[in-house]
C-alpha cells in the first residue's frame, strides 16, 4: 500500500490521507508553479486512460509497427505470442510507473525528485524532453505527409511544389513545409488550450482511427474476399527453436515503442481518479486494444497484395490508392488527426512538465511546450526519419538511456521507500527536506543512470564487437535491469 505523507511527521495510512492538492505558499517557487503541484481535482475515469493508449497506437507509426512484427520471417502464432508478451510486458510496467503519480497527484518530473533529489531530477527531464522534442518533430512530419497526400489528390496542380528537387529547402519541398507549418501550428493550438482539452481531443482521435480501419478493411475485403486473407505478411523462415532470437527480438520492438510513453505515463497517470481506475484503462488500452489493432492492421495490409498488387504497410498509402477522392481525403485526414493525438500526448506534454520542472519560476508548462515545439523544427526531423540508420540508432540510444531511468525510479519507490512519499517535501529546497540528499541530488540514482546508459550504449557504438549486434535491440532491457539493481545496491548500502 502507498502512503502519501503531506508532512514528514505524518504517517497515516493511505485510505486516510487524500491527496492535499494545490500550490501552498510555503512551496518554494523555484521547484513549484500551478502546473507541477499536486492536483486538487483528478478526473479521468478507466475510458480516458483507455482513449490515450489508443492515441498512442492507432497513428501512421503504430500501424507500420504492428504490420512490421508479421513481416519478420515468422508464423502468426508466433507473432500474436510475441505480440501479447511484449505488451503484457508494457502493461505491467505501466502500472509500476502510473502508481506514484497517480497517488501523489504530481506528474513525471516532479515524482523524480523523490528518487533524484529535487535538483537531481531535472537530469530525467531533460533526457526525456529531448528525446520526446525529437519524435515530436518526427511525428509531425509523418502527420504532415499523410495531409500532403490528400492535397495532392484534390489539387493535382501542386504536384511540382512536392518536389524538393523544384521548390525545395533543407531537404523537405515547398508543399511539405507548408503542410508541416499547419500541422504544427495546428497542434500547438490544441495543445495551449490546456489538459481537458487534450483529453477530449484524444478520446475522439483513437476509435475515430477504428472507423476508418473497419471502412478500409471492409472495402478492401469487398475487392478481394474472405480467402484472400493472410496473417503472414512475408516468407515464413523460422521454425522451431531459431524462431526464439526472432521472437525476443519482436518482443524488444513492442517494447522499445512503447519506452518513451511508458516513462513518462505519471503525467497522465496522475489525473486517474484512483489507481484502479487507470490499471482498467491500461488493461483495456494495452493487451486488448493493441491486439485488435495488430490483427486489423495485418489483415488490412494482407489485402493490399489482391487488390493493388503490391504489399504496402503503410495506411496513408494504401488509403491514396483508393479509386475515389472522398475516400482519400477523408483517410488521410483521419491518419493526420491520429498522428496529432499521439503526437501531443506521446511527445508535446511530457517536455512541457520536463522543462517547466527545470525553471518553474521562468517556465510554465505551456512556455515548455512551445520549447519543444521550436525544437522540433530545428533538428529538421524528416532528414532524421529519412535515415534507416539515423532511426536505427535513434530507437537504441532511447532505449539505452529511458530503460534506466526506469528502472531507477521502480526501485526507488517500491523496495527503498516502500511506496511512501513525502508530498510537501517534493517542493521544498531546504537542507532538512526528505529530497535534499546531497546539495540536492541522490548519488546512487544519478551513479545507477550513468552506469546503466553507458554499458546499454556499449553495442549501440561497438556494432562490430561480439555478440553486440545481437545485443543492440536490448538496450532498454539492459540499461532498466541495471539501473534498477545498482540503485537498489547502493541505496540499501547508504
Amino acid at each position: 500500500m502507498t502512503e502519501i505523507v503531506p508532512h514528514a511527521q505524518e504517517l497515516l495510512p493511505p485510505a486516510e490521507v487524500p491527496v492535499t492538492g494545490g500550490l501552498k505558499p510555503e512551496y518554494d517557487p523555484r521547484l513549484a508553479n500551478e502546473d507541477l503541484a499536486p492536483l486538487e481535482k483528478q478526473t479521468w475515469g478507466s475510458y480516458n486512460i483507455f482513449a490515450f493508449w489508443m492515441s498512442d497506437v492507432h497513428s501512421v507509426g503504430g500501424y507500420i509497427t504492428a504490420g512490421s512484427l508479421f513481416m519478420l520471417g515468422l508464423n502468426s502464432w508466433q507473432v500474436l505470442v510475441s505480440l501479447l508478451v511484449g505488451i503484457g510486458i508494457v502493461y505491467f510496467f505501466c502500472n509500476l510507473v502510473a502508481k506514484p503519480s497517480q497517488v501523489t497527484g504530481v506528474p513525471y518530473p516532479v515524482i523524480c525528485r523523490s528518487v533524484f533529489g529535487v535538483r537531481g531530477a531535472n537530469i530525467p527531464a531533460i533526457i526525456r524532453g529531448l528525446i520526446a522534442v525529437a519524435w515530436y518533430g518526427i511525428q509531425t512530419y509523418l502527420a504532415s505527409a499523410a495531409l500532403e497526400v490528400a492535397l495532392l489528390k484534390l489539387f493535382p496542380g501542386l504536384m511540382p511544389y512536392a518536389s524538393v528537387q523544384e521548390y525545395g529547402f533543407l531537404g523537405l519541398p515547398l508543399l511539405g513545409w507548408a503542410c508541416y507549418t499547419v500541422l504544427w501550428i495546428l497542434q500547438a493550438a490544441v495543445f495551449w488550450t490546456g489538459m481537458e482539452s487534450i483529453r477530449k481531443f484524444i478520446d475522439f482521435c483513437g476509435p475515430a482511427v477504428y472507423v476508418v480501419m473497419f471502412l478500409l478493411t471492409g472495402y478492401l475485403l469487398y475487392r478481394a474476399g474472405w480467402g484472400a486473407i493472410d496473417l503472414n505478411l512475408g516468407d515464413v523462415k523460422y521454425t522451431g527453436t531459431a524462431a526464439i532470437p526472432v521472437m525476443l527480438g519482436a518482443i524488444a520492438l513492442v517494447v522499445s515503442y512503447f519506452s518513451g510513453p511508458m516513462l513518462n505515463f505519471g503525467d497522465f497517470s496522475r489525473y486517474g481518479r484512483s489507481f484502479a481506475a487507470v490499471k482498467r484503462g491500461n488493461l483495456l488500452g494495452l493487451p486488448v486494444n493493441f491486439l485488435v489493432f495488430s490483427i486489423l492492421v495485418v489483415v488490412t495490409a494482407s489485402l493490399t497484395v489482391p487488390v493493388f498488387g503490391e504489399l504496402i504497410i503503410d495506411p496513408v498509402q494504401t488509403v491514396a490508392r483508393i479509386d475515389s477522392t472522398l475516400a482519400i481525403v477523408l483517410g488521410a485526414l483521419t491518419f493526420t488527426i491520429a498522428t496529432i493525438g499521439i503526437n501531443i500526448v506521446a511527445n508535446f506534454i511530457s517536455p512541457a512538465f520536463d522543462f517547466s520542472n527545470v525553471s518553474p519560476q521562468k517556465i510554465s508548462w505551456r512556455a515548455g511546450g512551445m520549447i519543444a515545439a521550436v525544437g522540433s523544427v530545428l533538428i529538421t526531423p524528416w532528414n532524421l526519419y529519412n535515415s534507416p540508420d539515423v532511426i536505427h540508432y535513434t530507437l537504441e540510444t532511447l532505449g539505452a538511456f529511458i530503460g534506466p531511468l526506469f528502472g531507477v525510479l521502480i526501485a526507488d519507490y517500491y523496495l527503498v521507500r516502500r511506496q511512501k512519499v513525502v508530498v510537501d517535501d517534493l517542493f521544498t529546497m531546504s537542507t532538512t527536506g526528505s529530497y535534499w540528499y546531497r546539495k540536492g541530488f541522490n548519488p546512487p540514482a544519478v551513479i545507477a543512470t550513468v552506469v546503466g546508459a553507458a554499458i546499454a550504449m556499449v553495442p549501440v557504438l561497438w556494432t562490430t564487437g561480439p555478440g553486440m549486434k545481437g545485443a543492440a535491440p536490448y538496450t532498454w532491457f539492459i540499461g532498466m535491469v541495471l539501473g534498477f539493481a545498482v540503485h537498489a545496491v547502493l541505496s540499501r548500502r547508504r
